[in-house]
């Protein structure tokens, strides 16, 4: 029988908001620690399709200028606001961690297992930084879609952003939401 303590982890995971974490971030051993429990996930084939990406300190703001020019270069009537939003959406969280999928073009391993895998690993990373008293935040918006910000992340061929893991300590408690229902989700299948 699994353990109540395992159930409350889960029960109790939420998402704080980028914009309300702050320092300090899990320092080297504790990340490590983190991602440690993260690459924990079902993993077809064994393949470890996902590698991490850290993006912490003036890198931070480094990446925040390159998607505010690359923000204007994908639409050069993009309003001031929207750039600027794009210039800071790095720079709350001390350390965001890219979870990269690293997908294996023709294995017998489909792609979409693979993607899944790496999707785990994003859930598993917010999962971790609670674990370690840290809140987090998974996001991806267009960035994590886009090929030139692809390019300046050193993404190879076969690679993708499947999420940016902000983590770091909670200014505010994170809000509960209303969770879907899972009796009206669940229906039975019959032959």
């Amino acid at each position: 029988m699994r353990t109540l303590s395992g159930l409350q982890a889960l029960d109790q995971r939420r998402s704080v908001p980028s914009l309300q974490l702050g320092e300090p971030g899990p320092d080297e051993a504790t990340l490590l620690r983190m991602l440690a429990s993260a690459v924990r996930v079902p993993d077809h084939g064994k393949l470890v399709p996902f590698r991490f990406l850290r993006i912490a300190g003036e890198a931070r703001h480094a990446l925040g200028a390159f998607l505010a020019q690359r923000a204007v270069e994908r639409d050069p009537q993009a309003p001031p606001q929207a750039v600027d939003k794009d210039r800071q959406r790095f720079s709350h969280a001390p350390v965001v961690v890219a979870v990269i999928a690293r997908l294996q073009a023709g294995h017998k391993v489909p792609e979409q297992e693979q993607l899944l895998t790496a999707g785990c690993v994003c859930f598993a990373l917010l999962q971790a930084a609670q674990a370690c008293g840290f809140g987090a935040q998974w996001l991806t918006a267009w960035m994590a879609y886009d090929p030139g910000v692809a390019r300046a992340l050193g993404l190879a061929d076969g690679e993708r952003v499947v999420g940016f893991i902000h983590i770091g300590t909670p200014r505010q408690e994170a809000p509960e939401r209303e969770r879907p229902d899972p009796a009206a989700l669940l229906s039975d299948w019959t032959p």
